[in-house]
């Protein structure tokens, strides 16, 4: 990275960490932050570009905070050309649920997880390959944590990997392997408990 894009993933990771404030990881009581620059880190394996790792680091926020789209763009001008604000924002929109069980009372989480899985099929490159690593490090968590849990979870990962095939192929991979390694942890626990 040049002087530039460090000074931009620090400046987005400082943003993320604001607008999460005192949000922690729910399995594991972290600071929210870690999960994203998680998630950024293992997305820079694969792609430099800066406006997809600025993504990968805001990939929750709209979802999981009340900063909207705007403010999220207005802030990002702080740092980053109009167009290049514009496009990590919308990458970041691409990354957000939408249908949520506030919006969509009627649809069980199946229905909704299969039409989220839909959607994200349609997503760009840059948000299917932040999407494989936000699988990745949600799953290794929820396996951890809440095995229940992480038996939906991991099925609904597993899908959402079948139909999304236009991020990074290596990464994908990636995805696929620590999805089918946590469904064969979790047949084995449930096998010694029952």
């Amino acid at each position: 990275m040049n002087k530039s894009d460090i000074e931009i993933i620090r400046y987005v990771t400082a943003l993320a960490d604001r607008y999460h404030g005192e949000q922690v990881r729910k399995y594991t009581g972290e600071r929210y932050i870690v999960h994203p620059l998680r998630v950024m880190e293992m997305v820079r394996e694969f792609n430099s570009d800066i406006r997809v790792l600025s993504a990968a680091l805001l990939h929750d926020v709209l979802e999981d905070t009340p900063v909207t789209a705007e403010n999220m763009a207005q802030s990002l001008l702080e740092i980053l050309d109009s167009d290049d604000a514009q496009n990590v924002t919308k990458l970041v929109i691409e990354l957000t649920d939408i249908f949520i069980k506030a919006d969509y009372p009627g649809l069980n989480r199946r229905r909704r997880k299969e039409r989220e899985a839909t959607r994200l099929s349609q997503a760009g490159s840059g948000a299917q390959t932040i999407k494989y690593a936000d699988l990745i490090d949600n799953v290794t968590d929820i396996v951890r944590q809440d095995t229940d849990f992480a038996r939906v979870y991991v099925q609904e990962a597993k899908k959402m990997l079948m139909v999304m095939d236009a991020g990074h192929p290596v990464l994908r991979e990636r995805a696929m392997r620590v999805v089918e390694q946590s469904l064969t942890a979790l047949k084995k626990t449930r096998d010694v408990t029952v």
